[in-house]
């Protein structure tokens, strides 16, 4: 999140992170497929969105962001990222094979309960 912020400081000054702070939140991280849902407000998601998608590193791990859904609604993108996340998650089994742990599977379904939970 630090990382995020600093970036909208840094493409879109003060004003813009201040404006942006407010409603800046993170609903949603699965560290397994590295699907995440963030919430803001309708007349700040253009600069989060952009201030993001400049986000290049987050300490020295290179990063990149891929936006799969923009929503009006938790509902909604909660539906679109649940089906993103269950595709990874195959995909990632079928790469990991007999490598894949109990405590992986037990994360995972962890997260999918939470995203399943998150408001409507």
């Amino acid at each position: 999140m630090v990382h995020f912020k600093n970036s909208i400081q840094l493409n879109f000054g003060e004003c813009g992170l201040a404006a942006s702070l407010g409603s800046l939140q993170v609903k949603y991280v699965n560290p397994v497929t590295k699907v995440c849902i963030i919430r803001v407000s309708r007349e700040c998601h253009q600069k989060v969105w952009t201030a993001i998608t400049m986000v290049r590193c987050i300490g020295k791990i290179p990063v990149s962001f891929n936006l799969l859904d923009v929503s009006g609604s938790i509902r909604a993108c909660k539906t679109a990222a649940l089906e993103c996340d269950e595709a990874k998650f195959e995909q990632y089994k079928l790469a990991a094979g007999d490598r894949i742990t109990p405590e992986i599977i037990q994360t995972v379904q962890t997260c999918f309960d939470k995203i399943r939970g998150l408001e409507s």
